[in-house]
């Protein structure tokens, strides 16, 4: 397994939001996400890259041991150089451009000279379609544009896997189907991935397995077609239906 979690536990002022987790994922392997708000899964991505602490759980990543509560923080920074996120609402630098958004991880995480990261993220951006925007500040782009910008970011360092946190949430929807075509691309090209998201359709054609959540705990997994037609848990089922009842 590239990646494995054990008894994971996150609370914020008393309240507990993640109640004993245990996930895995192997190397290749893309898992979807679902479940109401509030029910705990971006916490868990969090948790994954150390954006917050958990109070207990240990991680196994691709051989490396790590107390989940009390890690070093030369742990963090491995972590953190072989995983990159990708959040709902791009959090991108305002103060630089497209192009300095891609550079900046390749010159200070990666170290490589100015000009080999403006190489680099020229041809990752050209390949999006995003030529003309390589001198544009995140405000004179628009949601998807910044949000491909997001994700060009975090491809570019080459990680061992990229977490997705609602990525289409915050896009208007003719700027959906961009985003996640750039997502479908990175599935065929064997990127690991976990993908927080509603977007079921979505779901169902490039997951492997899709987990869900509730109140904390994963309640129920399995691949696509068989969660979606024919979920187990009761409380699977009333999800599904109240979200297809949405949409």
């Amino acid at each position: 397994m590239l990646l494995t979690v054990n008894d994971l536990h996150k609370s914020f002022n008393g309240r507990k939001i993640l109640k004993g987790i245990d996930f895995q994922i192997d190397k290749g392997e893309i898992v979807v996400m679902i479940g109401p708000s509030g029910s705990g899964k971006t916490t868990f991505l969090r948790n994954l890259n150390f954006l917050e602490h958990a109070d207990r759980g240990q991680m196994d990543f691709a051989g490396h041991q790590i107390n989940l509560d009390k890690p070093a923080k030369k742990e963090v920074q491995w972590v953190r150089r072989h995983s990159a996120m990708v959040f709902q609402n791009y959090s991108l630098f305002k103060n630089k451009t497209a192009l300095q958004n891609i550079t900046e991880g390749l010159i200070y995480a990666q170290g490589m000279t100015k000009n080999q990261a403006n190489a680099i993220a020229e041809q990752e951006l050209a390949s999006l379609g995003l030529s003309q925007q390589f001198q544009l500040y995140p405000a004179q782009l628009s949601g998807g544009q910044q949000q491909r910008i997001g994700i060009a970011r975090a491809t570019v360092l080459n990680p061992e896997i990229i977490l997705f946190d609602e990525p289409t949430s915050a896009l208007d929807p003719e700027l959906v189907g961009s985003v996640l075509g750039d997502m479908r691309k990175l599935a065929e090209a064997g990127q690991t991935m976990i993908i927080v998201t509603h977007q079921l359709g979505f779901a169902r054609q490039v997951a492997d397995r899709i987990v869900f959540f509730d109140e904390g705990k994963i309640i129920e997994e399995g691949a696509p077609q068989e969660l979606f037609d024919h979920p187990q848990n009761k409380r699977t089922a009333q999800f599904l239906t109240a979200l297809s009842n949405a949409n």
